[in-house]
């Protein structure tokens, strides 16, 4: 595996996924060359670039980034020739990525890494279409939009070497994005795993009519969900234990924490339930629309995303002081 710097990208598939990670990307100074065969891909693609940009420039665009540093091309071959690392979004079909793959292999010389944004297909199944170079395959998946949520998790095959992972990491790293590696492949990775979970039990509890969609977003936007944006489940946990950290959290909650675990709910979700989740839904959302919330959760995220990074920089700093106004 090559340690030659990764200044070229080739994106596959330019849908919701492959437009944030080429804003992103441009937004960092690098070359992008994007390819899909949908229609008018080209413009919905430099529509969505253009939109992103105000809130990338806010955060703060890396030296030689620009807009028009993309190319777009519907030629596969196009797109990947010259490309360090492939960031490939295509549909979830494992036919579909089986068979691209195998293109790919062909096209691409053995050094470049194949990086899929896949969430539920593992890469030891993916990389199984492409027999040359499999080692170089592996999933680099990221939390939607990830042109400004920077979690990238990282999960090699079965055949995915370690100086793949490695490089890997250290590239989406270099940009600013957060990396997390799974040391065993599952269905879902991790934070789609956690959402899961989370959501079974939302589900359940807004369907046995406990409680409104409306109430139960507050729940969790206005306590847990707070403290998520700082620090996570684990390191939350040993604060919660005072100065006797995670021993002491065990020590006082293990029990009524599992109490609960056994009266979580496995909710069904027939058309019935999934019309009493909806209605409450829309009587949430009230007159928004999904481009006023989209924009009002942009706003709030720009936000945190400015703090934690004035905080990190703080930390960063010998002698600092570690509050931030």
């Amino acid at each position: 595996m090559s340690d030659k710097p990764i200044q070229s990208i080739a994106i596959i598939g330019t849908g919701v996924i492959g437009a944030s990670w080429t804003a992103l990307y441009l937004a960092k100074g690098l070359n992008v060359a994007a390819t899909d065969v949908a229609p008018n891909a080209e413009t919905a693609l430099r529509r969505f670039v253009e939109s992103a940009w105000p809130a990338l420039k806010r955060l703060g665009l890396a030296p030689g980034a620009s807009r028009l540093n993309l190319k777009f091309t519907t030629a596969l071959a196009e797109a990947v020739k010259g490309a360090d690392l492939v960031q490939e979004n295509g549909p979830e079909r494992i036919d579909f990525k089986k068979e691209l793959y195998g293109q790919l292999d062909k096209l691409l010389p053995p050094n470049v890494i194949i990086a899929s944004s896949s969430s539920g297909l593992t890469m030891s199944e993916i990389q199984s279409g492409a027999p040359s170079h499999p080692e170089r395959c592996v999933i680099a998946h990221p939390f939607n939009p990830p042109h400004l949520v920077p979690l990238v998790e990282i999960v090699g095959g079965a055949k995915t070497s370690e100086a793949t992972i490695r490089r890997a990491a250290e590239f989406y790293a270099s940009i600013g994005q957060r990396t997390v590696r799974l040391n065993k492949e599952m269905p879902g990775h991790i934070a789609n795993r956690l959402q899961a979970a989370l959501a079974r039990e939302v589900y359940y509890l807004v369907s046995e009519g406990v409680v409104s969609a409306a109430d139960v977003d507050t729940a969790l936007c206005w306590g847990p969900g707070l403290r998520w944006g700082i620090m996570g489940n684990m390191m939350l946990n040993h604060l919660a234990g005072g100065p006797g950290g995670i021993e002491h959290f065990f020590q006082q909650f293990s029990g009524p924490m599992t109490a609960w675990w056994k009266t979580l709910g496995s909710p069904v979700l027939t058309p019935e339930a999934q019309k009493k989740l909806i209605d409450s839904v829309h009587a949430e959302v009230g007159s928004r629309t999904i481009a006023d919330l989209a924009a009002e959760r942009d706003e709030v995220l720009l936000g945190l995303l400015e703090l934690r990074a004035k905080a990190d920089k703080a930390r960063a700093t010998p002698g600092a002081v570690s509050r931030v106004s």
